[in-house]
């Protein structure tokens, strides 16, 4: 099945993908042909529904969260590269990552990419800030009925008087990094791929 997926990938697109994603060859092959499984149109892209039949997306609180990560802004399939760049945030960091570089950009597994794509999800509205009812709406689809009205309120109330430091009621991207810096995002926002 490898060889299938990699006749269907030209070798520039392959090494197009490996410099943008940080993807070895091996990685982008067998992805590739996990992403051509998905496809039920086989027509080169990946809707909603596709996601939604990955059981453990579909068993995950946040799943239509992370489905909707995996789309640009009004669209509503994505490629094999749109799908490649979503999943290279889960990519491990390694030092070969991290270039001193400046005009270097930032490899997507940064922390600091890690940390705005987890930024993202919680921005519903997408205004760049964490208002109190997106925390709480985030917080209902992870805990769903377990917890009281009252309870979350609270939650979501103590969360926003920790990372606000404007005043705003709302956390920016910068606070929620704040909020984060001693958390190890890294690992916890890292998914082994197969070498």
């Amino acid at each position: 099945m490898g060889s299938r997926a990699s006749s269907l990938l030209r070798e520039e697109e392959i090494e197009e993908i490996k410099k943008e994603t940080g993807f070895s060859h091996s990685q982008i092959t067998r992805l590739y042909s996990r992403f051509t499984s998905l496809d039920k149109g086989e027509n080169g892209t990946l809707c909603r529904e596709d996601f939604q039949r990955i059981p453990e997306l579909a068993i995950n609180p946040l799943g239509d969260r992370i489905i909707n990560a995996f789309f640009p802004e009004s669209e509503d399939q994505v490629n094999f590269r749109g799908f490649m760049r979503t999943l290279a945030h889960f990519r491990p960091i390694e030092d070969s990552d991290k270039s001193k570089d400046p005009l270097v950009p930032e490899p997507l597994n940064s922390r600091n990419n890690k940390l705005l794509f987890a930024f993202r999800l919680y921005d519903l509205d997408k205004d760049d800030k964490i208002s109190r009812e997106e925390l709480l709406q985030v917080l209902r689809m992870m805990v769903g009925v377990n917890i009281s009205e009252e309870q979350l309120g609270s939650i979501a109330d103590r969360t926003i008087q920790e990372a606000d430091q404007n005043g705003d009621l709302s956390i920016s991207f910068t606070e929620f990094q704040k909020v984060l810096e001693k958390v190890d995002v890294e690992q916890k926002m890292s998914i082994r791929f197969l070498h």
